[in-house]
């Protein structure tokens, strides 16, 4: 990891009671892998931060599909239990590890800050290279090591960043993971232009939602797809030029047709479902990005399709710290925004999960701790 996860329990303990925090939080963990009934509101030891770590007093987890995941189980991935799930965090630094006090321009204690959820090893060349999501060892908050559903989660101090202005902690909790694969995808990996043509799955969630309003803003034209009338309002609203309902529309037919031949670049997060439609949609010479499989993971292509008419398929895995460092000002300006759907208190997280898991929302779930 990048920073230490590791300090002496007497170290800890003076800094909890300096600092005021109690040594047994409360938690969202679960012992065994299934449905949301695992998840078990309990007391929980308190993280410790080591060298060059933070702890921090969490004000707000917003959910992910990535969590669903890990408590059902992910074949071939071995998840330490009990286990606190949780990548999207808000809140205040509550205490330094050993060696952040002296690092330059670092998170100090009362700070509001979100959390950039990847951590690399910070010594192999792609960390060197400040592109920890390339990292072999690389894991993200929640999956890896224990993540927000708690009082406190402790991270490296480099990935505390801070809390964009004009935003409440739960807004704050809907930007890092989202917004950073969103940014990632389009300007990073598909290499997305001004003025061309974007097709984007299920605005309604919260990576399409990031998706749509980025493409916007680098003056494309996008086509989004919801379910339903009210999420297609809803989409409209965000900024999509057109949208389709993808529970009833031919999207490939429907987007050829808006286009007169195909879109330059589909942002695919869905997989399985939705795979044969998005490289039909595909103008040549076309780009698919893609960065999820929350529909399954097998997908097929004619190769001859591929070739000929000279395709890009593009894999995408969440962004480097930096560049949510960079998109942040965005987001402090209103040019971009985190979209909430519906909080949670803490104790709720089995119900926000399957709030999720229903397909119910438009843009983030969130739970709270305030």
């Amino acid at each position: 990891m990048a920073a230490g996860f590791s300090l002496p329990r007497s170290t800890a303990q003076t800094r909890a009671k300096h600092w005021g925090y109690a040594h047994a939080m409360r938690a969202i963990r679960f012992h065994q892998h299934g449905g949301p009934e695992v998840l078990r509101y309990e007391s929980a030891p308190d993280p410790v931060p080591g060298a060059g770590a933070i702890l921090l007093r969490v004000r707000a987890c917003a959910l992910n599909h990535l969590d669903l995941f890990v408590r059902d189980g992910i074949p071939g991935v071995p998840i330490p239990l009990p286990h606190i799930g949780g990548c999207d965090i808000a809140g205040q630094v509550a205490a330094l590890g050993p060696g952040v006090e002296a690092a330059r321009n670092g998170p100090a204690v009362g700070d509001a800050v979100i959390l950039s959820p990847g951590i690399g090893c910070g010594r192999c060349p792609a960390c060197d290279a400040c592109r920890e999501n390339e990292c072999p060892r690389y894991t993200v908050l929640g999956y890896g090591v224990d993540g927000g559903y708690a009082e406190l989660v402790k991270a490296p101090a480099e990935n505390a960043l801070p809390l964009p202005g004009g935003l409440d902690f739960a807004a704050a909790a809907a930007v890092p993971l989202v917004f950073l694969t969103a940014w990632h995808m389009l300007r990073t990996r598909a290499g997305l232009q001004p003025g061309q043509q974007v097709l984007v799955w299920s605005a309604s969630s919260g990576v399409g939602s990031a998706a749509v309003q980025i493409a916007k803003w680098m003056h494309c034209r996008v086509i989004a797809t919801a379910g339903g009338e009210r999420k297609m309002e809803l989409a409209k609203r965000l900024g999509a030029d057109e949208v389709l309902d993808h529970y009833r529309d031919p999207i490939a037919q429907r987007v050829k047709a808006l286009t007169g031949g195909g879109v330059d670049v589909v942002f695919e997060h869905v997989g399985q479902a939705t795979w044969e439609q998005s490289v039909r949609s595909l103008a040549n010479g076309g780009t698919l990005v893609t960065c999820g499989a929350t529909t399954g993971r097998r997908a097929a292509i004619d190769l001859r399709h591929l070739f000929a008419r000279q395709l890009r398929l593009v894999g995408s895995y969440m962004g480097p710290r930096s560049e949510l460092r960079e998109l942040l000002p965005f987001i402090a300006r209103g040019d971009l925004h985190p979209v909430v759907d519906r909080i949670f208190p803490l104790a709720e997280t089995a119900a926000a999960q399957r709030y999720l898991q229903a397909k119910e929302q438009f843009g983030k779930v969130v739970v709270t701790l305030e």
